[in-house]
């Protein structure tokens, strides 16, 4: 049980009585997409705060200490030195929000951020991923394991079947998927679930997290969900504890889009201490 979430009792009338507006769903997931959000300065600022946003990724098969230990420093240092300064932000302390790995991979990256000197969450896919299809007891032993190592926050691979026979439960953040299925994060999907936080907010005062991950690979993606939560849950949500973007290529491309437009920019430092809860 997390600060944000005390815990509910589980109300099915309540689900049973949902109901969703199809087309208005996709006429809103267009209008969000279609957008040109923001520009010049206010573009840079939140593309580095798209950066602290970012679970940065690696769940493949071949992960090794060596890319492991890439990782966590990329982690640290997501945007160039020489960009950062550039734009006078260099002492901000911008770092992604967290790394994500397989659980066999924690205790390497637990090592390698100390080594970094930095206090970046390490998370971990468990339970089966991706499938979620493993025994109860193998997959409550994959969490402890993981947790034993050093991972602080876990992302849990529900077994689909239970949603499929109605069996529910509650959870501190909501993600969109595994990022290992052939379509992962839509808007549309994403707007239904961003409402049901809200709706679940106002209901039991509970603040849960959303997670869009999978297929988000460019900057101007990562415009488009910060938009999205901005607009549907409020600027309180747009912090880490309770939005992320897990992603793997996005930073390549927010990196590559401060570099390319650095000479539109002027000085951020203003702008990014108020934050962009004004950018609108």
């Amino acid at each position: 049980m997390s600060a944000h979430n005390r815990g509910t009792e589980l109300d099915l009338s309540w689900i049973s009585k949902i109901q969703v507006n199809h087309p208005a769903v996709l006429r809103r997931a267009e209008q969000i997409q279609a957008r040109r959000t923001v520009k010049k300065e206010w573009q840079a600022a939140w593309l580095l705060k798209a950066v602290t946003f970012i679970d940065l990724t690696t769940l493949s098969g071949d992960d090794t200490s060596s890319n492991i230990q890439r990782l966590c420093y990329k982690a640290k240092y997501p945007i160039r030195e020489d960009l950062l300064k550039a734009l006078n932000m260099y002492d901000k302390g911008i770092t992604t929000a967290a790394v994500c790995v397989y659980p066999a991979r924690v205790c390497d990256t637990v090592k390698a951020l100390k080594a970094a000197g930095c206090n970046i969450p390490v998370a971990s896919v468990a339970t089966g991923f991706p499938a979620g299809q493993t025994h109860l007891k193998t997959r409550l032993e994959e969490i402890r394991l993981a947790v034993e190592d050093g991972a602080t926050e876990i992302d849990v691979v529900i077994n689909r079947s239970l949603v499929l026979t109605g069996q529910w439960e509650g959870s501190d953040f909501i993600k969109t998927s595994t990022g290992k299925e052939t379509v992962n994060a839509t808007f549309p999907v994403a707007i239904v679930m961003l409402r049901a936080i809200r709706d679940f907010f106002w209901k039991t005062g509970n603040k849960i997290g959303f997670k869009p991950a999978g297929g988000i690979r460019s900057a101007k993606d990562s415009l488009a969900w910060l938009s999205l939560v901005k607009e549907e849950l409020g600027d309180e949500w747009l912090k880490p504890e309770l939005f992320r973007i897990g992603a793997s290529t996005l930073l390549s491309d927010i990196e590559r889009q401060v570099s390319n437009n650095l000479c539109l920019w002027n000085k951020l430092t203003r702008v990014f201490e108020k934050g962009i809860e004004k950018s609108n």
